[in-house]
This record gives structure tokens, sequence and C-alpha cells, in this order.
């Protein structure tokens, strides 16, 4: 029953408040059109052309590093993401060793029971995939500990060292408690990882390209799964082949701790460190030279009123706007697991067999693939329409797909036609997912968060996650077994619906402000209603 577990997601959640009416309308193209002619010349300038939006405001645009290619007087290109790239491409990196642990032991699992002593045990093939659950649980919760002492560039090299061991430890197991050991210790690197990505990425992207940027840990993730089955196709012909899939898996962990060697840590931790002339470097080099005393000044504003101190405590957890935060976290992660991602990854594999895919491996591919194409997606939305509006528009879709299903299995007019609906509200279901509720949630916590707080809010609400995430895997049979897919469905359906009401009311919109803009905002509505 367990087996479910490692099939199923990519962790994203968000939180959002509504408390204080914040909502941006400034309107700022994530990616301007630009017309390629190989008879005209393109030049490079320094300066972003702004939006025409008579409501546009400069002071609400932080960190725009400004390389812009325009044709004549046309439409230009916007590169200002291309400087903070290549860190934010390397911290992703761990969401791809993530998603390859989640699908790495999908195929193999019947592989490594009968090699290792324990074939036919469900309860302990689903505890050697499990157990990766309950290492992130750790992980998630000590990692804001982490974040607050050493800083992310530091963590994530740290974190290396129980990814590569485990992976080492499970791919040169012999016993039962051997391959437990190394999954935990896999598990305890994802954990952290899950929480030190969004923290990362959000600290370090420019304003205008946080959305974009944060959504590469999903594509990450989506990566890593989709590289994990492809790998185990030789599993059918070689049962030793878990084995190198195991060794493989260590081989990103070095290029990470590699890679964090020469990326940039985060300027507002650097400014929380009292280092400010290497924030000041850092900010030079990812957003521009125009952006530094700007982001200077508001970094020790926010500094100012939250404290100076590296180690924030759990306790300003239970303090506003923290405490609202926190909530809003856990409370996204909560409705998103139990709007049944997990469980329709699960259960598509039966699904495809409806219409002929047997191969579980193909029909994971498959979805795989449309999980990639939503990420797209959500790269390219995210900034242009903003978190709320594909979360809300995210759930309303998961919910139509899953009444689409209930419909097809409750109601069947011809076996054809009731299977080819099953597998339109499958894709439905898993690509509008992957458009808003799966990344937007990731970005828009630690969006939402403090400085002082981001790292504690986040490892709270991951953890909320994993326990989430494993009580779905428990239960998801069980209950499909006692009252049939159509009323379950159908429950995931309301819950999807409950949530697109919830990032209605409770998310304000976070797109085009800094994040010292958002926190001081939070503050300033805090103090008005005292």
């Amino acid at each position: 029953m367990l087996e479910a577990i490692p099939l199923l997601f990519t962790p994203k959640c968000s939180p959002t408040i509504s408390l204080h009416p914040f909502r941006s309308t400034v309107k700022h193209p994530c990616f301007h059109s630009i017309s390629c002619s190989l008879s005209k010349k393109f030049k490079i300038n320094a300066a972003k052309k702004q939006d025409q939006d008579p409501e546009f405001k400069p002071q609400n645009l932080d960190g725009e590093n400004k390389h812009v290619i325009e044709e004549g007087s046309g439409e230009g290109f916007d590169f200002g993401w291309l400087p903070a790239f290549p860190h934010v491409l390397t911290a992703s990196l761990s969401n791809f060793l993530f998603g390859y642990h989640i699908g790495v032991m999908n195929g193999p699992i019947i592989s490594i029971a009968k090699e290792l002593g324990f074939e036919g045990n469900s309860f302990l093939e689903g505890l050697v995939v499990s157990i990766f659950i309950g290492g992130a649980f750790i992980g998630s919760i000590s990692c804001g500990s982490l974040v607050d002492k050493l800083g992310c560039r530091r963590t994530f090299q740290l974190d290396t060292i129980p990814l590569i061991l485990g992976a080492i430890v499970s791919a040169q197991a012999h016993s039962l408690n051997e391959i437990l050991f190394g999954r935990f210790l896999v598990g305890l690197g994802i954990g952290v990882n899950t929480v030190l990505v969004p923290i990362y990425n959000s600290e370090v992207a420019p304003t205008n390209f946080r959305g974009s940027l944060g959504t590469l840990s999903q594509i990450g993730t989506c990566l890593g799964i989709i590289t994990s089955l492809c790998l185990a196709i030789p599993t059918e012909t070689d049962p030793h082949w878990w084995r190198t899939m195991l060794y493989i898996a260590s081989i990103p962990g070095f290029v990470l701790a590699l890679g964090m060697q020469f990326a940039v840590d985060s300027p507002r931790w650097l400014c929380k460190a009292g280092r400010f002339e290497d924030a000041k470097e850092v900010i030079n080099n990812i957003w521009g030279p125009s952006e530094v005393n700007k982001a200077i000044e508001e970094f020790q504003s926010v500094i100012g009123n939250d404290g100076a101190d590296l180690d924030s405590s759990w306790l300003e957890l239970l303090q506003e706007p923290h405490s609202r935060v926190a909530f809003i976290g856990g409370a996204l992660f909560v409705l998103q697991q139990f709007a049944g991602i997990n469980g329709v990854l699960y259960f598509s594999s039966l699904t495809f067999k409806d219409v002929g895919i047997t191969s579980s491996a193909l029909a994971s591919l498959y979805v795989g693939l449309t999980n990639f194409a939503g990420a797209l997606c959500a790269s390219y939305l995210m900034d242009k329409q903003g978190r709320k509006t594909l979360l809300v528009g995210s759930y309303l879709g998961m919910a139509v797909s899953m009444f689409v299903i209930v419909s097809a299995v409750s109601f069947p007019v011809d076996k054809e036609i009731s299977s080819n609906l099953s597998i339109l509200g499958t894709i439905l279901y898993i690509l509008t997912f992957a458009i808003g509720a799966g990344p937007a949630t990731g970005l828009i916590i630690p969006e939402l968060s403090s400085n002082r707080t981001r790292g504690k809010i986040l490892g709270f609400s991951f953890s909320v996650h994993w326990v989430c995430n494993f009580l779905v895997g428990l239960f998801f049979l069980e209950l499909v077994e006692k009252f049939g897919i159509a009323p379950v469905y159908a429950s995931f359906g309301g819950v999807s619906l409950l949530a697109a009401a919830f990032a209605y009311y409770f998310i304000v919109e976070t797109k085009g402000r800094s994040l010292e803009e958002i926190e001081m905002s939070f503050n300033a509505g805090v103090q008005g209603r005292k």
C-alpha cells in the first residue's frame, strides 16, 4: 500500500493573506516579443522599456538587471534574468535529485525486494519507499536553523553529504537495514533541499523574474522523474540494474557541491550577517549596479525592524504577521495534498491500462511528460498572470478534471468513451496542477515570509506537506477499495474547489514586488490594527 508514495508528486505550495489589500496592478510582461530577421541588426541596451500602464510604479520593481535586445524602435527582449540564471539553475539541481529519487524506486523495488530477501512482503516494500518521507520530514524541520546560521550556499554544500552517502549506501546495500538507512539519508537531504531551494531562488532572483526563475525547481523535479523512469527500463531484463541507478543518483550531489562553490550567496542573508560589502558585490553582479543602493537600503530597513541576529526562534511563528503566513503555508500544503495529486499519479497507470497502455513505466513516463509541459507553461505565465490567478485557475481546472473522471466512471455510456474521458481527465488534472498548484505554492510562501523567519516558516510548511503526503499514500488504496474510485475522486474535486476559494479570498498577489516591500506591507498592516 505504501508503494504508491514515491511515484507521486512534486512539492509545491503557497500561502498568502488577504488582510492587506496591496494587490499589484503593475503590468510587466515576463518576456517581450521580438521579431527576428537575418537581414536586420540588433543592439544590446542596458535599459528596459517600461510598460505604458498608467498605474506603473517603478518602486514596485526590484532588482532588475536590464539587458535588452531591441530592433530599431520595436519591442525588445528582456535579459534581466540572465545573470541570476546560472545560480538558480545550480540550486534547482537539488530538485532534479528530488525528482530522481521519487521515481527511482518505482520499477526496481521488485528486484530490490527479491535480491535482499523480502519479496512478497508488501509492508517491507512500502517501508523501503516511505522511510524516504520520514527522513524528509526531519530534514525540512531542521533546515530553517541551518539556513539562518550558515546561509543557503553552505547549507546546500553540507546537505550534499547525506544525499551522496545515502545513494551510495543504498546502491551497495546487501540487507534490508542497509537499504533503509540509505533511503533515510537520502530523504533527510531531500527534506532540507525542498525548503532550501525556494528560499534561495526567491532571494537571489530579480523581482520581475522571481516567478519564472522560481519555476526552475518544478522543471528540475519533472526532469528528475523522467530521467529515473527512462533509466529504469533496463530493470525489466537486468535484476541488478537498480544498483547502477542508485550509484548514478550520487553524481548530481557531487555536481551540486562543486557548483555551489561558484554560486553567490543570498544578498539578504549577507546583509543580515553584517557582510554588506559582499552583499553589494552580489547585487551588482546579478541585479545590476543601479539596484545596489536601493536594495541595501531596503535590506537595512527590514533588518532594523526584525533584528539583525542570524537565528530566529520557532516561537516567533506564533506572533503576527508570521503566524498568519505560517497558517497559510500549512493550509495550502494540506489543500494541495488532499486535492489528490499523489493518489491520481498512483492510479494513473491503472487508468492508462484501460486504453491499452499496459506498461506502468510507459504510463508513468506519459504522466511525467505532462507534468513537465505544465511546468514549462508555468515558467512563462508566473510573472505574467501572477501567483494568485494561476493558483485559482489551477485548482478550478483540477476540480473539473476530477468531475470528468467521476462522470466517466459513474455514468459510462460506452466503455471506449469512458476510458478516453478518464485519460483526458487524468492528463488535464496533472497539467493544471503543474501550471499552478504545484509551482505557485512553493513560490508564494517565501515571498510572504519575513526575512527573519523565512527558513522557519518554510520548514514548518514543508513538514506539513510531508505528513499529508504520507497520509494520502497510506490510505488512498484502502479508501478506493472501501468506497470506490468515484467517491474518492469526487472528494478530491471538492477539496480542489475549496482550495480555489481559499486562494481567491486569502492569497494576495506578490508579482512585481520586492520581498522587502511585501514584508513592510505586512508589518504596516499589523501595526495599523493595533
